[in-house]
């Protein structure tokens, strides 16, 4: 019965992974005003009531990758050792992910400036990061013994952290970095919230 148990939910986290895979090929490709539940079910190979069975929207199915995403930064920092420090586990996770070879940062960038572009979008995203970003700041309170609905600090520390994160990739992105990757970006990055984000 276990073993049946983790089949399927294996066959119903690769179906949803094959419909966000297709919504995201086919929003970069035709832009998401063309894109239609019908279509995307085609491309993943399945039937549009299957569509329906994981996603309530095409915008949902292309922006599962951001939910994903969070989920991957909740799972990392609960693996990491109980006793270590927090900010020592967030830089931990955070170049993780960022040289996560099965996700190039180069797709990550054409996504973002996919959702920047449509309202449809950005509104929906707006929503997903209202549902699953408290997440992250739920583990971080975990860590340190504070209450992220009381307490400042899980709240300050996962929108700083998450803040330095985008702004070491989009400057990398961006081509006009003389930093060797990614990882010294948000190293270095990670170094000077530790240090109160002293003036240069």
């Amino acid at each position: 019965m276990i073993s049946e148990l983790g089949l399927r939910d294996r066959k119903k986290a690769a179906t949803r992974a094959a419909l966000s895979g297709a919504a995201a090929r086919l929003a970069r490709a035709l832009g998401i005003e063309c894109v239609t539940a019908d279509a995307i079910a085609s491309e993943a190979g399945v039937s549009t009531r299957t569509f329906h069975n994981y996603f309530s929207s095409k915008e949902e199915a292309v922006l599962a990758h951001f939910e994903e995403s969070v989920h991957d930064w909740v799972n990392l920092l609960r693996a990491r050792p109980e006793d270590e420090p927090i900010w020592d586990s967030l830089e931990h996770v955070v170049v993780q992910i960022v040289t996560d070879p099965a996700k190039p940062l180069e797709e990550t960038a054409v996504m973002m400036e996919l959702v920047e572009t449509s309202p449809a979008l950005l509104a929906k995203k707006l929503e997903v990061h209202l549902r699953v970003t408290r997440l992250v700041g739920e583990v971080i309170a975990e860590r340190t013994g504070t209450n992220i609905d009381t307490d400042l600090y899980p709240n300050l520390l996962h929108m700083a952290v998450g803040s330095a994160c985008k702004v070491s990739l989009d400057l990398w992105m961006s081509g006009k970095s003389g930093a060797s990757g990614p990882e010294e970006l948000v190293r270095d990055a990670m170094r000077q919230l530790r240090q109160g984000i002293p003036q240069p």
